[in-house]
């Protein structure tokens, strides 16, 4: 799993069928304190989150692992939107 947080959204409207009605957002890698570290990158969207949120994101097979994702076509997923993180006994971050 992948710390990253949602920086925008994407429209494909010709796709695989098993993506219809899939929400496509774009998700950039974070530390754990919310701070980008890695590149963007497109992810099914399983629980409803939006811009500016701190989310997890599965990459690879295990993308294909939720119960929205069985047997499709994606390589990441947003399978849980972050309340908080705490490292070394101290609060990172805490969505307000």
């Amino acid at each position: 799993m992948l710390i990253a947080r949602v920086i925008g959204t994407t429209v494909a409207t010709i796709k695989d069928e098993k993506l219809f009605s899939r929400k496509l957002l774009i998700v950039r890698q974070t530390d754990e304190s919310g701070n980008p570290v890695g590149k963007p990158y497109v992810a099914v969207d399983t629980v409803d989150a939006g811009i500016g949120e701190l989310v997890l994101t599965c990459a690879g097979s295990s993308a294909r692992q939720t119960a929205i994702t069985k047997d499709s076509p994606v390589d990441a997923v947003i399978m849980a939107v972050i309340d908080s993180l705490e490292v070394d006994g101290k609060v990172s971050f805490r969505k307000s």
